[in-house]
């Protein structure tokens, strides 16, 4: 997806003699969390809106609070998807763009690459959800593509959900097929399975077995 498409300039970027009372004003107008800076065409990055909100005196002017400006941004020659890890990485709604010069070009808004994503078939299309976790030293992207091609399905999408005590817990979505055999093969390499399935064969034969020995020892 072309992210160029969605580069925006309604708004225009805002310069350090700008007073607080006009960004207050500009804030109330639009629901952004960020507003872009930029000076004598030099970016400086984006000013928050709850940093605005709490100043009492609004005849300050933006050059005296240049502590308060985040330098984040994007390039116009990023995929949709490092942009939407940007969005998330910096908490906002409003990303600022520049170009190979490092100048300023426009921003892009979140709900654009939000919908992006759900045109994904990582959500569109219909599937199986699975969560899957290994430690982060001993899974790659490439052996789990191995796993699900090897039992006839599809991977659509797989994505880092969380990582906590150098365990990886990766969420991926599949086609529709018989999981079973794929739930094995991710359990032959290791792989700890943290969602349920109705049928999962493995484990109702784990409870069988279990069953059996309680009542063998219950003789």
């Amino acid at each position: 997806m072309q992210t160029i498409n969605y580069i925006l300039k309604d708004i225009r970027p805002f310069k350090l003699n700008t007073d607080i009372a006009q960004l207050k004003k500009t804030f109330e107008q639009y629901p952004f969390s960020h507003l872009p800076v930029v000076d004598d065409k030099i970016f400086y990055g984006a000013i928050a809106r709850e940093e605005i909100e709490i100043l009492k005196d609004n005849t300050h002017k933006l050059n005296e609070l240049k502590q308060l400006i985040q330098p984040f941004y994007v390039t116009d020659t990023m995929n949709w998807f490092e942009v939407l890890q940007y969005f998330a990485s910096y908490n906002t709604n409003l990303m600022p763009i520049l170009n190979s010069d490092k100048k300023y070009i426009g921003y892009f808004e979140l709900d654009d690459f939000l919908n992006m994503f759900k045109c994904t078939p990582f959500l569109h299309e219909e599937g199986v959800i699975l969560v899957v976790s290994k430690n982060i030293n001993d899974y790659s992207f490439s052996e789990i593509s191995q796993i699900v091609e090897s039992n006839n399905a599809t991977l659509f999408g797989a994505f880092v959900s969380k990582i906590e005590n150098d365990i990886a817990q990766i969420t991926l979505k599949l086609s529709l097929h018989d999981i079973n055999n794929t739930l094995h093969s991710f359990r032959r390499y290791n792989y700890e399975i943290l969602n349920e399935f109705e049928k999962d064969k493995y484990l109702e034969e784990l409870n069988d077995r279990s069953n059996y020995l309680q009542k063998y020892l219950n003789i």
